[in-house]
């Protein structure tokens, strides 16, 4: 079955579950190819080829909701999956909350958003293997002290996503990525480090070189080596953009509609409020081509944007989908993410922190005593308080230069606190995931050591 057929199941399926007496309905169908190769010590050791299609559907009998999924799309799967979702509604408690959006609020943004190519589809798993091993080479081959790995990784993925509902909508998408990774260990003393580096594209030809990769990977590892641990202090704190993403995602969970409407976040009543410096502008957007959170609708058929989450420290918007939207007496952002069954959470498109005007060389070049993060450990980051406290690893700097590592710390302060007394936000803004943000210095932050 060719994914162009699938559409046509998806109204199909509609069309049974109005005809079997619900008021509403709505179908997703997924399908995915993925590959995954990962080599050790320049040797295949897991090699991962693997297909899925479902379909799942969720009815409205009145404000009573029922879902059922299938992996069968023959028509007497569909017409099972069918009678289930609606046998399910019939037993349900009503949720006056629970409804599809409005028909005026459906639809799919114009324009290809290059999500899809063909030039992953048509890879051979040789080339994919090689390009495992040749990160994993570069690594190795970078310093004498790098004498182990835990491996050099490709993966790939080839989708497609198609939505359906009773009130008109239909549409249809498919993407691709894929990715290099290596993992090198290196010694010293006895003592081991590990670090890792990863590129990752919509297509092979945007991938940067598995060398690069390798030795990216390697040099991380290197500045690792000897790391102590300093004595307990007050100081900035800079979070390079692999760790900086992490705050993001704090972020995006105190700001996304369950945690509003629960009031379970620090961030609940708080829109049109200044809740951080003026060099804070946070947004959210599907809408750009060729990235790894854009779409050309979100799923529950509502078009993606962009989203000003917060724009120059004021907090201007939440992200919703059509329940938690109603919740609140809002409307829906296009932010609903979901499976292929059940009703609609809430995830992000491109969701990033807009960059500044200093390179990170210069942001620590401007610090004289403080605590560059390259890795984060545990969680400890409360949501509804906005308490944060995390294990750190990096690098200390002093007189404005990266001096040694720095490892068994711990950063702590608040949320409130850490988006309030932002002191730079760096010009290295790079897409590598759909969460990005630049290097970002917090003024000051307890590190805890000895």
């Amino acid at each position: 079955m060719t994914f162009d057929k699938l559409p046509e199941i998806a109204q199909a399926a509609i069309k049974q579950a109005l005809d079997g007496g619900a008021g509403d309905a709505e179908c997703t169908i997924s399908e995915g190819d993925e590959f995954s190769a990962s080599v050790r010590m320049g040797e295949v050791e897991t090699l991962k080829e693997a297909g899925s299609r479902g379909a799942g559907l969720r009815v409205l009998i009145g404000r009573r909701m029922g879902s059922s999924y299938t992996s069968d799309l023959t028509p007497e799967g569909i017409r099972h999956m069918v009678r289930s979702a609606i046998d399910l509604a019939s037993v349900t408690t009503e949720d006056p909350h629970a409804d599809l959006p409005d028909a005026d609020e459906l639809g799919s943004i114009e324009g290809d958003l290059q999500l899809f190519s063909e030039d992953v589809a048509g890879l051979p798993a040789e080339l994919k293997i090689d390009s495992a091993k040749r990160a994993e080479a570069a690594a190795l081959a970078f310093d004498p002290r790098i004498t182990n790995s835990e491996g050099g990784s490709f993966d790939s993925n080839i989708g497609g996503r198609v939505f359906a509902n009773s009130r008109g909508f239909i549409g249809a998408y498919r993407s691709t990525y894929c990715s290099v990774s290596a993992v090198p260990v290196a010694i010293q003393n006895g003592a081991m480090e590990r670090d890792y580096w990863f590129t990752m594209a919509r297509n092979f030809a945007g991938l940067e070189d598995p060398e690069s990769v390798g030795r990216i990977a390697a040099a991380r590892a290197i500045r690792r080596l000897g790391a102590v641990k300093v004595e307990t202090q007050r100081v900035p704190v800079i979070f390079e953009p692999r760790v900086a993403r992490t705050l993001l995602g704090n972020l995006f969970e105190a700001v996304e509609g369950r945690s509003i409407y629960r009031q379970a976040s620090f961030l609940a009543g708080k829109l049109g409020e200044k809740i951080a410096d003026e060099r804070i502008t946070l947004i959210d957007d599907g809408t750009i081509p060729h990235l790894f959170g854009s779409q050309p609708f979100d799923d529950e058929g509502v078009p993606t944007r962009r989203t000003p989450v917060i724009e120059k420290g004021v907090l201007k918007s939440y992200l919703l989908n059509t329940y938690t939207a109603r919740k609140l007496g809002m409307k829906t952002t296009g932010n609903a993410s979901r499976g292929i069954t059940g009703n609609a959470g809430i995830g992000h498109g491109n969701f990033f922190l807009e960059a500044g005007d200093k390179s990170p060389e210069e942001i620590i070049r401007g610090v004289r005593n403080g605590f560059y993060v390259t890795e984060l450990i545990g969680s400890g980051v409360n949501i509804v308080t906005g308490d944060y406290s995390r294990g750190a690893v990096g690098l200390w700097v002093r007189d404005g230069e990266l001096a040694f590592p720095v490892s068994e710390v711990t950063i702590a302060s608040t949320m409130q606190e850490m988006l309030n007394t932002v002191a730079e936000i760096g010009s290295d803004l790079e897409f590598r995931g759909s969460v990005s943000a630049p290097t970002i210095m917090i003024g000051e932050m307890t590190v805890a050591g000895r």
